[in-house]
């Protein structure tokens, strides 16, 4: 591995590691690749060649596993959205649905006693969601620098 590659995998490393901090903030593409050090259409295609996705795609799983949390947790679903960073309970409920196959509200009351009793480390990599084959593409997946919710910049 060249020492140019290592770099930009770090660069990358440290731009994916700041999306997982800071999920919830107003993040969008130009911001993060800044932090990378890289235009915004070069770090895009970058991070999709090392990652398999866009950085909004990425941007948005975060966003709903930390839902997803929240909600097993009891928060209702409007305040779930809106600490995860959307602005709107319509996207949030759609980026919700395309991502785990089923509406918040489903979710929070479905029993999910047996993912609480698992250790953290296993409840995480169980609990992740992924978006599923024959789902329609989110706009984030179509183009890497769309916003899935204008409102949130993310």
């Amino acid at each position: 591995m060249t020492p140019e590659r290592r770099a930009e995998l770090v660069a990358l490393r440290r731009a994916r590691d700041l999306m997982d901090r800071e999920f919830a903030v107003g993040l969008d593409v130009a911001a993060v690749a800044r932090h990378a050090l890289m235009s915004p259409a070069h770090f895009s295609r970058r991070f999709r060649a090392a990652y398999g996705e866009s950085p909004n795609a990425y941007l948005m799983t975060r966003r709903i596993e930390r839902a997803m949390t929240l909600l097993r947790g009891g928060l209702g679903v409007t305040e779930a959205c809106t600490a995860v960073g959307y602005s709107s309970l319509g996207s949030f409920s759609s980026a919700f649905l395309q991502l785990t196959g089923e509406t918040p509200s489903a979710y929070r009351a479905r029993d999910h006693d047996a993912i609480e009793s698992m250790p953290g480390c296993v409840a995480r990599a169980v609990g992740r969601p992924v978006r599923l084959p024959g789902r329609p593409p989110s706009p984030a997946d179509r183009a890497g620098s769309e916003k899935p919710d204008a409102g949130a910049r993310a």
